[in-house]
């Protein structure tokens, strides 16, 4: 954990980039539910791999002009005209395969019997042990290997447990903000909100 400036306790990984703090902060662990919101959490993360996350949060205004906003219907027809086209595009991760598996996840996506959020949300872990520091967070868990297991099963790519997790994290699957953080609370009632619906 850390104090910053303004008095507030987060993860230590929030560090002191603004992007950062604000990713942290509005969005990180909060619920997100919708299958073209869900479908750019996997892209990203994707394209994460072996990247810092800095990086692609940067870049995600890029990301989503380059990926048709995320739209599922749309990426799934991308060919290889657009596969081309994001290649030479200087303002996202240029990554033949990264790129490609987009467009495969997509429409694999179309085909998920009752949408890809539905499927996703039913990895959400009941609340355990709350992290005290960065290190009592796993990089992968049982929840994460089955979630990645059913996605490549549904025919998605670069989706292997660590990525799976990461989207966990990210989309309010778990809440691995540490206890100190003082987003911990509203991040835990808005999960807590959402699986009561």
């Amino acid at each position: 954990m850390t104090v910053h400036d303004d008095g507030l306790v987060r993860c230590g990984w929030a560090g002191t980039s603004p992007d950062y703090v604000a990713y942290h902060d509005e969005e990180w662990g909060r619920p997100v539910r919708g299958d073209d919101l869900v479908f750019e959490r996997i892209t990203l993360e994707a394209f994460q791999s072996g990247l810092s996350w800095l990086t692609i949060l940067r870049k995600r205004d890029n990301f989503r002009k380059a990926f048709a906003g995320f739209s599922i219907p749309a990426v799934a027809v991308f060919d290889e005209v657009d596969v081309e086209r994001l290649l030479a595009d200087a303002g996202i991760v240029r990554n033949r395969a990264k790129i490609e598996a987009a467009v495969a996840n997509a429409r694999a996506a179309l085909e998920v019997p009752g949408g890809l959020s539905a499927l996703v949300w039913k990895y959400a872990e009941e609340p355990g042990r709350v992290p005290a520091t960065l290190a009592d967070v796993p990089a992968r868990t049982a929840g994460s290997t089955a979630l990645a297991k059913e996605l490549r099963k549904q025919g998605f790519r670069f989706v292997g447990p660590t990525t799976a997790y990461a989207l966990m994290q990210a989309i309010g699957l778990v809440n691995d903000h540490v206890a100190d953080c003082h987003v911990r609370e509203a991040v835990t009632a808005q999960v807590s909100a959402l699986r009561r619906v």
